[in-house]
C-alpha cells in the first residue's frame, strides 16, 4: 500500500501543479567534528570544548532557498557576529564555503560566490548532476512525506572543509623493516601531511513530490521533489520551515560579486596556493612571513 500511496502522490504532485510555484525553505545546517580525531591526542577534554564552542558560529548555520519553478537563490541567513571566536582557522575554513548560490534548472546552470583568502571570486558552472538512486524508503518531515534518494559525490582533493586526521598509526604498522618512521611529536612535521581528504563522500537526501521542484540546499538538485534533508559527510542539513506560494515572491537575482571563473579555473587557484602555504611551511618561510595575504 505504501509504493501505491508513493506513486499516487508523484503522480498527482506534476500534474501541472508545479508551472507558478514559488516559495522559501529554511534550512538548519550543522557539522561535527571529531576532537580526538581531529586535535592533539594530547589536548584536554577541557581545551577540546573550549575549541569546540568557538567554533560552533562557524559549523551551525541557517540558510535560506528563495525558489521558482526554474530558479533559486541560497544564501546564509544574515545574523549579527558575536565577535571573538578563532580569526585563523575561521579564516581559512571559510574559504572552502559558497557564499550565495543561484541555480537555474532550465540552463543546468549554478552561479556560486567564493572568498578565498580576501579575493572574490565567481564561480560559472554547470549543476552537479549526481546518479540519484532512489529506494523505497520514507518518512515524515513535518506535514511531508519524504522519501530517500543515496548518490555518490566526487571530492575535490583541496577541499579542506571534508578533511580528517590522518590514521598514522596504521601507517606506522606499514612500515617495512628499516623504514624511518616519523616522530609524531616533532614540531617539524607537514601539517598537510597529517590530514587527508576523501576521494568521494556518500551524499543521503529526502525529497517530497508533495512540492514538485527539482531543487535543493546549496549545489544539490534533479529529484523530482524539493530536498528537506541532507547528510553529506560530516554536515548534516534539515529543512525547518516552509512558505509556499508567496503573494509577493521574492524577485530572484543570478549574483554578480567578484572574478567570473569557471570551476576549473577555481580550483587551479586554490590548488596553487595551497602549494603555496605548503612549500611555506617546508622551508620556513611560513613562520616567518606568515601574515601575507593571498595575491599579494
Amino acid at each position: 500500500m505504501k509504493t501505491i500511496s508513493l506513486l499516487t502522490i508523484l503522480l498527482f504532485s506534476f500534474c501541472g501543479i508545479a508551472q507558478n510555484i514559488n516559495g522559501k525553505a529554511y534550512y538548519q545546517s550543522k557539522t561535527t567534528i571529531d576532537m580526538d580525531n581531529f586535535g592533539s591526542r594530547e589536548m584536554s577534554e577541557d581545551m577540546k570544548r573550549q575549541i569546540a564552542e568557538r567554533m560552533k558560529n562557524m559549523l551551525e548555520k541557517t540558510y535560506i532557498l528563495t525558489f521558482n519553478t526554474n530558479e533559486s537563490i541560497y544564501k546564509e541567513e544574515e545574523k549579527l557576529e558575536a565577535g571573538g571566536g578563532s580569526r585563523g582557522f575561521g579564516m581559512m575554513m571559510s574559504s572552502f564555503s559558497a557564499g550565495k548560490q543561484y541555480k537555474n534548472l532550465a540552463d543546468n546552470q549554478i552561479l556560486e560566490e567564493r572568498e578565498f583568502f580576501g579575493k572574490q571570486f565567481l564561480i560559472n558552472d554547470t549543476i552537479t548532476n549526481l546518479q540519484w538512486t532512489v529506494g523505497k524508503e520514507s518518512k515524515q518531515i513535518g506535514q511531508y512525506l519524504v522519501i530517500k534518494a543515496t548518490a555518490m559525490k566526487r571530492v575535490d582533493p583541496n577541499d579542506f572543509s571534508m578533511a580528517t586526521r590522518r590514521n598514522r598509526d596504521g601507517d606506522d604498522e606499514e612500515k617495512k623493516e628499516g623504514e624511518e618512521v616519523k616522530d609524531s611529536t616533532s614540531t617539524n612535521l607537514d601539517p598537510f601531511d597529517e590530514i587527508e581528504v576523501p576521494e568521494e563522500v556518500l551524499v543521503t537526501a529526502w525529497f517530497t513530490p508533495q512540492i514538485p521542484v527539482k531543487n535543493g540546499p546549496g549545489e544539490y538538485a534533479g529529484l523530482p521533489g524539493l530536498i528537506l534533508e541532507m547528510s553529506i559527510d560530516r554536515t548534516t542539513i534539515l529543512c525547518s520551515k516552509i512558505v509556499l506560494n508567496l503573494k509577493e515572491a521574492d524577485k530572484i537575482e543570478a549574483p554578480d560579486r567578484g572574478k567570473e571563473v569557471t570551476r576549473e579555473e577555481y580550483n587551479k587557484i586554490v590548488k596553487e596556493k595551497m602549494d603555496e602555504m605548503r612549500e611555506n611551511f617546508r622551508s620556513g618561510s611560513g613562520r616567518r612571513g606568515g601574515n601575507r595575504r593571498f595575491g599579494g
